[in-house]
């Protein structure tokens, strides 16, 4: 696969996602795929593998956040790796806390799917977003 291939097989999967189409989604990714979110302290930290993972990962991101603004600034492309560069904002359900969030994914494509995305995000704004306040739970 080309550059240009693997820039639209990225821009294929965060459409898939946006979409809420699961089917395409499994289509665009690997049996193996491995999704690194670093931090803790905040619900969706951890490594997430295979189908059954990705799917795990992406049910919980919907009940425990809501993404107001998803931003894909730019896509850059080396051999089978893609970056891209955006912003999110939204809020954690559970604590109804704003987060803002400038973010990079770095994303390997073997064969024309998803195989490795290891984000780059700002994880002490979501764990600030995701802590209670003391003395207060909703």
């Amino acid at each position: 696969m080309g550059i240009e291939q693997n820039v639209q097989t990225v821009k294929d999967f965060f459409a898939a996602m946006g979409d809420s189409d699961r089917e395409r989604l499994l289509a665009l990714t690997a049996d193996d795929i491995e999704w690194i979110i670093p931090g803790k302290d905040w619900p969706l930290a951890g490594t997430h593998r295979g189908h059954g993972g990705l799917a795990d990962l992406l049910q919980r991101a919907s009940e425990d956040m809501e993404t107001t603004t998803m931003e894909f600034h730019e896509y850059v492309a080396q051999g089978d790796r893609v970056l891209v560069v955006g912003f999110a904002e939204g809020k954690i359900k559970a604590t109804n806390k704003a987060w803002k969030d400038d973010w990079v994914f770095a994303i390997t494509i073997r064969d024309g799917k998803v195989t490795n995305i290891r984000e780059y995000v700002d994880t002490q704004a979501l764990a600030q977003a995701s802590k209670e306040d003391a003395g207060h739970r909703s």
